[in-house]
C-alpha cells in the first residue's frame, strides 16, 4: 500500500480484551446481536473498496436507537474506537474497520417511517436503500432527486456521510441539497437533532457541517430528505464525438448556453465499449467519447431545449446526435452510463475508481493528462465523468496478482488526483477522502486548514474515538508525505511544489 502508516493515529489505539468488551456488551446490552468469531467477522472486513483489508475486533448490529447510544456510551467509557457502516458500497474506504476498534452496523435501521406528500419529505431510517425513496415516494408522483450509480444498494445514512451526487446532481444538488433534517448520536451517546422540518434552522448550519463527515463526527439515526416531484417530460440526447477533446469543450458550450440540464453524462471510448458489452444500450463504440444529456420539465420548454442542445452539439463538432425514441430507450441509455462500474470491472481482473472534481472548462486539459499518466505508468483508464459539474471517475485497470501492479494503480489514482487540484479542482466529488484519499489531502489543504478540521473534529468527539484514521491526516503524516514526494522528485505539477 501507498498510504502511509502514521503511528500517531493507530499507535494511540490501546490494546483492547476482545472477550472482557464482549461480556460488557452482553451484560449492558443483552438482546444485542454481536459477532466476535473470526469467520463471522470477515465478511465485514472492507468496504467497496476492497484494497484495503482489516478484520475488526467486533461487530455489533443494532436495531434500536437505545442500542445504539448504548453501544456507543460504553465505547466512549472505554475509549474504544468506533467505525459506523451502513451498505458498505462506499469506495474510499471510509468504512473500514480497525483491529482494535467496534463496527457499527446500521443495516437493520432500514424502515421508512413517514412519506409526507404535503409536506414534500420522507423520514427514514440511516440503513433504507437510495432508491426505496422513490420507490416509497412513486404513488404520489414525487422521488428522490440524489442517485448515486450504487443506488439500488447504497443506504441513505452513507448518502449523509460521504454527500452523495449522482448522474442527476447537476440540476438538482448532491445530498446536502435534499436535506431537512439529521437526527444523530454523539460518541456519547447523546442524541442530536441538526436541521429543521421548515426549509431552514436558527444558528449555525450543523446540517451542512455534518452531511460528507464520513462517520468522525456522530452516527446518523434518522434522516429527513426532501422529496421533489416527478418530471412531466424528461427526454434524453446521446451525443458522439471523434474525440474526448471536443466532448469536453462541448460540456462548457452547453452550460455557457444558459442550459442547464438534468443530467450531462461523459464516456470515454474504453468506458463507452465496455458498457455496450455489457447493457447493450446502443452506444457507438467507435466514438471516442459520448455525452448524455437529460433535458427535464415541461413538454414545450424541453422541446426548445432539445433543440438548443442538439445546435449547439452541432457546432461544438459531434459527429452523430440522437434522441432516445421513447421512455424504454431513455433507461436504456442512463442504464449504460449506470452501470459503467461493473461493466469496466469485466474487462480487467481488478479496477481502481477514482473520484475528483475539476473546473468544467478544464476537462480537456485534465482529460489529457490523465491520458500522458496513464501511459507513463502502463495501466489503461476508462473515464466516466458527472461532467455537467466536473466530477470526474477515472478507472485504472490492472491485476493485483501481479507484482507491483496494485501500488502502481495507487500512485497513478494519486497523481490524477493532484492534477484535479492543480487545475483548481478538488480531491473528491461524492466518494469521500477516507482511507483512500488520506494523502491527497495534504496537497488540497495547508497546515492551518488541517488544524482547523482537527479542531472541529475535537469539538464533536474530543479523544478522537469515531472513525479515527480516516479523512483529516496528521501533520506528521502530512510532513513525511510531502518529503517522499520531494525526495522521489514525483511531482508534475509546479502548482504543488510547496508539498
Amino acid at each position: 500500500m501507498n498510504i502511509l502508516y502514521d503511528e500517531r493515529i493507530d499507535g494511540a489505539l490501546t490494546r483492547v480484551d476482545q472477550a472482557a468488551l464482549l461480556a460488557e456488551l452482553r451484560t449492558g446490552i443483552p438482546d444485542l446481536t454481536i459477532l466476535y468469531r473470526r469467520e463471522d467477522l470477515k465478511p465485514y472486513e472492507c468496504d467497496g473498496l476492497s484494497a484495503y483489508r482489516t478484520t475488526p475486533l467486533l461487530v455489533v448490529l443494532p436495531e434500536r436507537v437505545d442500542q445504539v447510544a448504548a453501544v456507543l456510551k460504553l465505547c466512549h467509557q472505554r475509549k474504544v474506537p468506533v467505525v459506523a457502516r451502513g451498505a458498505g458500497t462506499g469506495l474510499s474506504g471510509g468504512a473500514l474497520p480497525l483491529e482494535q476498534g467496534v463496527l457499527l452496523v446500521m443495516a437493520r435501521f432500514n424502515r421508512i417511517l413517514e412519506v409526507n406528500p404535503a409536506g414534500r419529505y420522507a423520514r427514514v431510517q440511516p440503513g433504507v436503500r437510495n432508491l426505496a425513496i422513490s420507490q416509497a415516494a412513486a404513488p404520489y408522483e414525487l422521488y428522490y432527486a440524489p442517485d448515486p450509480s450504487s443506488q439500488i444498494a447504497c443506504s441513505i445514512g452513507g448518502n449523509v456521510a460521504e454527500n452523495a451526487g449522482g448522474v442527476h446532481c447537476l440540476k438538482y444538488g448532491l445530498t446536502v441539497h435534499n436535506l431537512l433534517k439529521v437526527e444523530i448520536l454523539t460518541i456519547e451517546g447523546e442524541r442530536v437533532a441538526l436541521g429543521a422540518d421548515a426549509l431552514d434552522a436558527p444558528g449555525f448550519d450543523l446540517l451542512a457541517l455534518f452531511t460528507g463527515s464520513e462517520g468522525l463526527l456522530g452516527v446518523v439515526t434518522e434522516v429527513t430528505v426532501k422529496l421533489l416531484p416527478k418530471p412531466q417530460v424528461a427526454r434524453v440526447l446521446m451525443a458522439s464525438f471523434d474525440s474526448v477533446d471536443k466532448a469536453g469543450r462541448a460540456v462548457g458550450d452547453i452550460i455557457g448556453a444558459g442550459i442547464i440540464p438534468g443530467g450531462l453524462e461523459m464516456m470515454d471510448k474504453l468506458a463507452i465499449q465496455a458498457a455496450e458489452d455489457f447493457i447493450h444500450a446502443g452506444y457507438p463504440v467507435e466514438a471516442e467519447a459520448i455525452l448524455l444529456c437529460e433535458l427535464d420539465g415541461v413538454e414545450s420548454d424541453v422541446q426548445e431545449d432539445i433543440e438548443r442542445v442538439r445546435a449547439v452539439l452541432d457546432k461544438a463538432g459531434a459527429t452523430a446526435v440522437s434522441l432516445a425514441r421513447d421512455e424504454a430507450e431513455r433507461v436504456k441509455f442512463w442504464a449504460g452510463r449506470k452501470n459503467a462500474f461493473p461493466a469496466v470491472g469485466r474487462m480487467s481482473p481488478d479496477y481502481y475508481c477514482m473520484d475528483g472534481t475539476i473546473p468544467r472548462r478544464h476537462l480537456p486539459t485534465v482529460l489529457q493528462g490523465t491520458a500522458d499518466l496513464s501511459q507513463q505508468y502502463g495501466l489503461r483508464v476508462a473515464n466516466v465523468f458527472h461532467a455537467g459539474d466536473g466530477n470526474m471517475h477515472p478507472l485504472i485497470l490492472f491485476d493485483a496478482n501481479v507484482p507491483g501492479e496494485l501500488e502502481r494503480a495507487e500512485e497513478l489514482g494519486g497523481k490524477i488526483l493532484e492534477l484535479c487540484v492543480a487545475v483548481g479542482g478538488t480531491i473528491t466529488g461524492e466518494h469521500g477522502v477516507g482511507r483512500e484519499k488520506i494523502n491527497q489531502m495534504c496537497v488540497q489543504f495547508n497546515n492551518d486548514e488541517l488544524r482547523f478540521f482537527h479542531a472541529v473534529k475535537a469539538a464533536f468527539d474530543a479523544d478522537g474515538l469515531l472513525n479515527p484514521g480516516k479523512n483529516i491526516p496528521t501533520l506528521h503524516r502530512c510532513a513525511e508525505f510531502g518529503a517522499m514526494h520531494v525526495h522521489q522528485g514525483k511531482l508534475p505539477f509546479p502548482e504543488l511544489e510547496r508539498f
